[in-house]
């Protein structure tokens, strides 16, 4: 069973890594996590100040707060009762994993071979750490691993970094990828609250994305919209493609002919990650129209339109 805390780590699927010497910057440093849409923290067990850390970041509003590098049970029990809501080890750990399951916290054991995997598998575990990806063959391996143990995923952490993030999470298999490049030490050790904050933003843009499809005009009539996306073909060089109820101007502009969502017509964007992007939507309280909503023939969402309009315009979303 998935807790809604590791759903929505799922949901936004970044998992920064914290390295802290002074517990006096969990707080300012939290707050700049929640600030630029990452409200998560794994907090290692690499420095003396962890569990006051952990403690200080639990009074942060929305941030999701866990510990990791615990290595043995006695940390997992010291990170628990700090307020972390979930634990993650370096390695696959029989007495920590099995402590966790015991005591209803999450767990996210490290492995990297299929003895570690079906190990946690045999604990009924869904979600295992991947560590270190990138020297036990990161994408490829995964792929691989999605053949026999076709229920679990993963978190990949260990060479994950800016350029190669997208290349996991694209993987079915992937839930998350995590690392320190999420939240870079040189911010860190500059106290530059604000610079992580932007940083983890640039990460969002980067995973979700977003680009503009295509402008959609709204014209009530067959033969109006023919004669519009006539005009368009012919100012931008662009061929007129008929469909069932619309026609299309190339790529860039779609002509209605029915009556749609927004009064002057819709905004398309296109995201590469269609699951996160509308969890992005949602934690922002931007609601779906489920009235408006197409999926394909596996029931993933394909277009959706958000209830959201601007300037007269509805915004709907398209996988790329």
């Amino acid at each position: 069973m998935i807790s809604n805390n590791m759903k929505k780590i799922f949901e936004i699927g970044l998992v920064p890594l914290i390295v802290l010497e002074d517990a006096q910057d969990a707080v300012p440093f939290g707050q700049a996590l929640v600030r630029g849409g990452i409200p998560i923290a794994e907090v290692t067990f690499r420095t003396d100040a962890c569990l006051d850390i952990i403690c200080a970041m639990k009074t942060i509003p929305g941030l999701i707060v866990g510990a990791g590098t615990v290595h043995n049970v006695a940390q997992a029990q010291a990170a628990v009762e700090a307020g972390a809501e979930f634990i993650i080890t370096p390695a696959y750990n029989p007495q920590v994993t099995q402590w966790c399951i015991e005591n209803h916290i999450d767990i996210m054991p490290g492995t990297v071979s299929p003895a570690d995997i079906e190990a946690a598998n045999g604990l009924g575990l869904e979600v295992c750490k991947f560590f270190p990806a990138g020297v036990y063959g990161g994408p490829k391996t995964l792929k691989a691993l999605a053949g026999p143990f076709a229920t679990m995923k993963f978190i990949p952490t260990g060479g994950v970094n800016y350029d190669n993030m997208n290349e996991y999470l694209d993987l079915p298999n992937v839930a998350a990828v995590g690392g320190s490049f999420i939240t870079p030490s040189d911010l860190v050790k500059a106290k530059d609250w604000d610079a992580i904050a932007a940083h983890c933003q640039k990460i969002i843009r980067h995973m979700l994305d977003f680009t503009l499809g295509h402008v959609g005009l709204h014209v009530p009539g067959r033969t109006e919209a023919e004669a519009v996306t006539d005009g368009l073909c012919r100012l931008m060089a662009q061929d007129k493609i008929p469909g069932a109820d619309n026609f299309f101007a190339g790529p860039i502009a779609e002509i209605c002919d029915h009556e749609m969502p927004g009064t002057n017509g819709h905004i398309c964007i296109d995201t590469r990650d269609m699951p996160r992007a509308l969890a992005f939507y949602q934690r922002q309280g931007i609601a779906l129209d489920e009235d408006h909503c197409y999926r394909d023939e596996k029931g993933n969402i394909k277009v959706a339109f958000l209830k959201e309009t601007v300037g007269g315009f509805s915004i709907h979303l398209r996988r790329k």
